[in-house]
């Protein structure tokens, strides 16, 4: 392909993108996708340091915080592409600031999710008794948990959103907390720079 023609597809590729992001946006963006998955990761990583460390040494403990790191990195990078392209559904007519707001509130709410339903695994967490007479005693359980379960999993995520949108304080708001957020998250990329220099040390 001429060069030209490149250089033309790749300047609409970037009006493109750029009209409904700004650099600094998706930059945004892709720190509130890498903060909750970092954040969950150095949790599990250093629940388990001690009892790795019994069983083998201090260096393969650190060697394994590596890899989760590396693979927490891997899936705030895909997290990234596809709240990304989603962000495309939206309204074409809203700005960069909104769309970053609404995008970054859902993959937030989305990764809260995720942590729960780990949790509920591993701390073998079961529903209070009363909870489940109460479910059993409307003499239709499944129909309860099949509708009252994505009832409250679709408000989790659509009353973050309507308290955004309701003005332009939610959005100053949502800014201010993502640009808080985003300064700690960067702090979870320079762990992700030691992690890559660590496994390709062991790795040589």
């Amino acid at each position: 392909m001429p060069w030209h023609w490149e250089f033309l597809r790749t300047e609409v590729m970037n009006k493109m993108i750029l009209g409904r992001y700004t650099r600094q946006g998706l930059w945004s963006l892709f720190l509130m996708c890498a903060l909750p998955l970092h954040a969950w990761t150095m949790i599990l990583a250093f629940r388990d340091l001690s009892w790795l460390t019994e069983r083998t040494n201090a260096w393969d403990a650190v060697g394994v915080l590596c890899y989760g790191l590396l693979f927490a990195l891997v899936e705030s990078v895909l997290l990234f592409v596809v709240a990304g392209l989603l962000g495309f559904l939206l309204p074409k007519g809203w700005e960069p600031e909104r769309r970053i707001g609404v995008m970054s509130v859902l993959v937030l709410v989305l990764s809260l999710w995720a942590i729960v339903e780990q949790l509920y695994f591993l701390m073998n967490v079961r529903l209070p008794g009363w909870l489940v007479w109460m479910i059993v005693w409307t003499r239709h359980p499944l129909w309860v948990l099949y509708s009252v379960i994505p009832a409250v999993v679709t408000l989790s995520f659509a009353l973050p959103v309507w308290r955004l949108m309701r003005g332009l304080g939610g959005l100053r708001r949502m800014g201010t907390a993502i640009e808080r957020l985003g300064l700690l998250a960067t702090f979870y990329l320079v762990f992700d720079v030691a992690a890559i220099a660590i496994v390709v040390t062991r790795n040589l």
